[in-house]
């Protein structure tokens, strides 16, 4: 909103006036210190300057140039820095740790781990904080759901947790979805945002989800990659239908019954020519 000061957000300020210790600047109701640590090598009284609002670690509201991992209203995956009687810090790239709540905690966060949190304001306390229980945080309706998340759509997600059935995903920031373990066939970072493929929107909200693309999408894919592994080889690749799957996904990162599929395409299309030992290009 205009003329109110937004804590847990980027504020674009008025620079009152300068102080041995640092800047102030306009507030609105009160003024704002920026601390000299973070005072730009140039400004000017009067200029305006973009700065992050947060409490500091006596609850003082400040300001800073930093720029956090993520602002309230975000989800980040963040590492616990530290675990008090009070509840846990999270690093987010500010003096300041982010706090976690007990009560906002699903399972026992451990120093030196990460985890997918939802910033937010504290409405009680004006305080940052954060919470691991994110499916309170997803919204209850999406507008055009079933064609939003189509089987076969690409989409971004974020990998976030490891689990007996496979990697729990968050996708476009609003769904909760499954990468099913049978079905990785390349390394997933969690944390790191990819781009994944819809199989299903099941009935209580969540999505399966895949790596590569579902049907003759996927199908054309891995002929590409086999392909093109094949070309940079020159020409021969020591792979065939009898070799195990380990050595086909250290290879091609891919199942062994992709890759027969794979080959079988490539030799219909009479692009290669098995032999006992590999494939080469015909």
């Amino acid at each position: 909103m205009e003329n109110e000061l937004r804590i847990g957000e980027y504020n674009h300020l008025r620079i009152i006036k300068e102080v041995p210790f640092g800047l102030y600047l306009d507030g609105y109701e009160d003024e704002i210190l920026l601390p000299l640590q973070y005072v730009p090598e140039t400004y000017e009284i009067d200029a305006y300057i973009d700065v992050f609002i947060y409490r500091d670690s006596e609850d003082r509201i400040i300001a800073t140039t930093l720029k956090p991992f993520a602002t309230i209203k975000q989800f980040a995956y963040l590492e616990v820095k530290s675990v008090t009687p009070l509840g846990v810090f999270l690093e987010w790239g500010l003096a300041k740790d982010l706090f976690v709540p007990f009560s906002q905690q699903y399972q026992k966060m451990v120093v030196g781990k990460s985890y997918l949190v939802y910033i937010y304001l504290d409405a009680q306390t004006d305080r940052i904080v954060a919470s691991a229980r994110i499916e309170n945080f997803l919204p209850a309706f999406i507008e055009d759901e079933e064609n939003r998340f189509a089987a076969g759509t690409k989409i971004e997600a974020v990998p976030f947790e490891y689990t007996d059935l496979g990697i729990k995903c968050l996708v476009d920031n609003c769904k909760i979805g499954m990468l099913f373990k049978n079905e990785i066939f390349t390394n997933v970072i969690l944390g790191q945002g990819t781009f994944v493929y819809i199989e299903n929107l099941r009935e209580d909200g969540r999505l399966d989800l895949r790596l590569e693309p579902i049907g003759r999408l996927r199908l054309d894919s891995q002929v590409e990659k086999v392909l093109q592994a094949i070309k940079d080889n020159n020409g021969v690749l020591y792979l065939h239908d009898k070799s195990p799957a380990e050595d086909i996904y250290d290879q091609l990162g891919m199942s062994k019954k992709d890759f027969k599929k794979a080959i079988g395409g490539l030799y219909k299309s009479k692009l290669i020519t098995l032999h006992s030992d590999c494939v080469s290009l015909l």
